[in-house]
């Protein structure tokens, strides 16, 4: 395990080598940089003074030569600063943090909370009209638009009900709607992994074993078929937290949550490069270990993982 550990880490440099070096590649295909953004609102400006500021900000120099400074910098802390307020990156990064990370968390108890319940409950009616119904919530959640169930809810529940306010809510009130619009589709999709999982569960020869042994349902249900989700319910989560902590800008911008999502939006249409890969950094850094701790756990949940890395697979 400690051979696959520091291999896992030593593949994440190359990987975010590559990651950061091709997004500051796509970064120069527009023809407007940030200079030229800077300037687009104050109407005509001679290009004796748009080249003084590329000069002054950096972005005369070659490409590569720019991604190394950038790089150097990183390596001894340094982010940089923003092209457009001239704040570091760091800082700034760190106070758009924290929304996202309540939403995030909220969003994550809110998938568990409405997906877990539903799925267990259609598996336990299955082909019944209970289980009917949250099929069709989960068809519905899995068809629909991250956007439109966002609008959707601020149409009922701000507009027409009144019971939070329209944009820029603050503390529980102002990410609950935003969470519930991320839960929605969330928990669809786990509602359909969890559903299958106890029906194929429940059809396996052990639990007909344990049942014709005279061992009640319930108690297979809750030591055996339950057990079985872990795995798929950590798998579920992890991909879900690295989406999340890596910002979900429609949802945000929709919200006017000033979060890592609406962060990166802003930051990518003014061209603010610095910016733009902090957050390329901080994404590929949140994906790659989410990866990691999820390949632990499992490892620790499920037998054929030990056995397979105590093979010298890993």
């Amino acid at each position: 395990m400690n051979v696959y550990i520091k291999h896992r880490f030593l593949l994440l440099l190359p990987v975010l080598l590559g990651i950061t070096f091709f997004t500051f590649v796509l970064m120069q295909l527009p023809a407007d940089d940030t200079v030229d953004m800077m300037y687009k609102a104050s109407g005509a400006v001679s290009e004796t003074v748009k080249a003084a500021a590329r000069a002054e900000l950096g972005l005369d120099r070659p490409l590569l030569v720019r991604y190394l400074d950038w790089l150097l910098a990183v390596c001894s802390g340094d982010m940089g600063r923003s092209y457009i307020s001239g704040t570091p990156v760091t800082a700034l990064f760190v106070a758009k943090l924290q929304p996202t990370l309540y939403l995030t968390a909220l969003a994550l108890l809110l998938t568990a909370c409405i997906s877990v319940p539903l799925g267990i409950a259609a598996a336990l009616r299955h082909n019944r009209c209970c289980d009917h119904l949250i099929r069709c919530y989960a068809f519905l959640g899995n068809s629909l638009p991250g956007f439109f169930i966002a609008l959707l809810l601020l149409y009922c529940f701000a507009l027409k009900l009144n019971f939070f306010t329209v944009l820029g809510g603050s503390g529980f009130g102002g990410l609950l709607l935003p969470a519930l619009a991320l839960a929605i589709p969330m928990s669809a999709k786990y509602i359909r992994h969890i559903r299958s999982n106890i029906l194929e569960e429940i059809n396996r020869d052990y639990v007909a074993g344990a049942l014709v042994r005279g061992i009640p349902k319930a108690t297979v249900f809750r030591r055996f078929i339950l057990r079985s989700l872990g795995s798929t319910l950590i798998t579920l989560f992890s991909l879900s937290v690295g989406s999340l902590l890596g910002g979900t800008a429609i949802i945000e911008m929709i919200f006017m949550i000033d979060g890592i999502g609406k962060m990166a939006m802003d930051a990518i249409l003014m061209r603010d490069y610095p910016v733009v890969q902090a957050y390329v950094v901080w994404t590929a850094f949140i994906f790659t270990c989410v990866n990691l701790v999820t390949d632990l756990l499992l490892h620790q949940l499920e037998p054929q993982a030990r056995q397979f890395t105590k093979g010298g697979g890993w």
